[in-house]
Parts: C-alpha cells; structure tokens; sequence
C-alpha cells in the first residue's frame, strides 16, 4: 500500500474484525488500557517466571545435597552384613576357646569385606618389593639392608588402597637405606 504519507509516521492499519482492538475512539493509537493490560500480562508471566526459576534452584539444590547424604547407602546396605558376621565370629570367640576357628571365621570375613569394597571400585594393594614412590608410599622407617637397593620397600606395616584409580590411603612401609647411609 503506497501513498504519500510520511513512510516513518506510524498509523495504525485497521482491519474490519480487529478495530476495536487496536484502535479507541477516534481510530488514531492503540487503546491506553489495553496496552496496559498487555504489560500487566508480560510483568505477571515474567515474574512467575522468576518465581519457577527460583524453585527449580531450590529443588535441585535440594537435591543435591540429599545426593551427596545418601550417596553411600548402596555401600552401608552392603557393609552391614559384614558387621553382622564380625558380630557372630565374635561372640563365636567367647563361646569356643579354638582359636584356629576363630581365625579361619575372621579370614572368610575380611575377604567378604574386600569383595564389597571391590565392587565398589576400592583396590588393595600391595607395595612390598617395589622402589619407593612417595605419591603411592608413606615412609614410616628404614632399615638398614645389604641385600635390597635403597629406596626399596623392604616391609609394608599397612596396604594402600585406591578408589576408581585415586589413592584414598598410600600403603605405609619401610624403606631400604644402605649401610653407609644409616652411619650419616
């Protein structure tokens, strides 16, 4: 529609069925209330908006944090039947003076224990023999060895153990010093 109006004047181009809606009386703006009214409507939307935002902050915060509470129950389900067998093999121990069945009750136990912590992702290993390394060793003494090279892990007091490939303890042990080494 071309004519000769001012081309950055704004008019209203009025259709029949919406006049009344875009027009007031005289047909000139867009009705005052019913522009207010449209930014009532986008305030309110905009602020419940806000408010969902909100919630969903909380709720996953929420939720979060009764993740890391509850992120070991899988592992405390598991764990307390071990308890239990302790349990048993102890009041076992006070009924019997047969040590050997104790001992043999205590070693089904303690491998019982080693095959939860293992499906949980924890590994026990061993540093006996190996050359010292301080990320995965806790040097507890030395000892004096002419058959080991120092730095050689001659005794271990305490496994070390691993979650998923991350040391959660490092194996305490005691390393080799050479002779000449302990006389300075």
């Amino acid at each position: 529609m071309t004519d000769a109006r001012d081309e950055n004047a704004w008019t209203p181009e009025i259709q029949a069925d919406d006049a009344p809606a875009q027009a007031n009386a005289t047909g000139s703006r867009p009705d005052i209330d019913d522009l207010k009214r449209q930014l009532d409507e986008k305030q309110d939307r905009l602020l419940r908006a806000l408010a969902e935002v909100d919630n969903v902050k909380r709720r996953t915060q929420r939720e979060r944090d009764d993740y890391v509470r509850y992120a070991n129950e899988s592992l405390v389900r598991e764990l307390v039947p071990v308890l239990d067998n302790f349990d048993r093999a102890l009041e076992a121990a006070r009924a019997t003076r047969e040590a050997a069945k104790v001992v043999e009750g205590i070693t089904l136990i303690q491998r019982e224990l080693l095959r939860v912590l293992e499906r949980v992702g924890v590994t026990r290993y061993s540093a006996l023999g190996e050359r010292f390394d301080p990320n995965r060793h806790e040097a507890t003494g030395r000892a004096v060895s002419g058959e080991q090279p120092p730095d050689t892990i001659v005794a271990e007091i305490a496994p070390g153990y691993m979650l998923n490939g991350r040391l959660v303890r490092p194996a305490q042990v005691i390393v080799a010093a050479a002779p000449d080494e302990d006389a300075a």
